[in-house]
């Protein structure tokens, strides 16, 4: 069995996500760790204070909460060692579709939608922007302007048109 470094292992499981996105997870991260956290555990303390902790509804509401706080701390920080900050303003092709392109489709029926390919821990499907690991963000990969790709899809398969491609400034 060959075992790999640390290093190595954080390498392959490194997680793509836009400077927006990993702003985001530092400021869910640092409101968790510095401001409710702290206030949390202050109430915990003075509930404890109060006696008998089997019924005290503070004390007991506050060690769940607190434990939740810590769940999500745990996750947001592991998220964060594993992040590859990627600016896709930034990308030397910008004639084919990378991480962080928006991407103007047209269905059979020459319906249009417009998706933005981001970070699976950004991902907001009703905003158009869709996950680096989504069966449509994986079938667009490396797609130029006229291409035709085949997704498959939970609904079924179908077949999209690539009309444009965008890239931030």
């Amino acid at each position: 069995m060959i075992r790999l470094r640390p290093e190595q292992k954080l390498a392959e499981r490194s997680v793509p996500i836009t400077p927006a996105g990993y702003a985001a997870l530092q400021a869910r991260y640092k409101t968790l760790f510095e401001d409710e956290r702290p206030k949390l555990v202050e109430i915990v303390s003075w509930a404890a204070g109060n006696g008998d902790r089997s019924e005290n509804g503070d004390y007991q509401y506050g060690k769940k909460r607190l434990r939740e706080i810590d769940r999500e701390v745990r996750h947001l920080s592991k998220r964060m060692k594993a992040a590859n900050i990627i600016d896709p303003a930034e990308q030397p092709d910008k004639a084919r579709i990378y991480f962080g392109a928006t991407v103007t489709l047209a269905d059979e029926d020459d319906n249009q939608r417009s998706v933005t390919i981001v970070g699976d821990d950004e991902a907001d499907a009703g905003a158009g922007r869709i996950g680096w690991n989504s069966p449509l963000a994986r079938a667009l990969r490396k797609a130029e302007i006229g291409d035709l790709r085949i997704v498959t899809l939970p609904s079924g398969t179908k077949e999209w048109e690539v009309i444009a491609i965008r890239y931030p400034e």
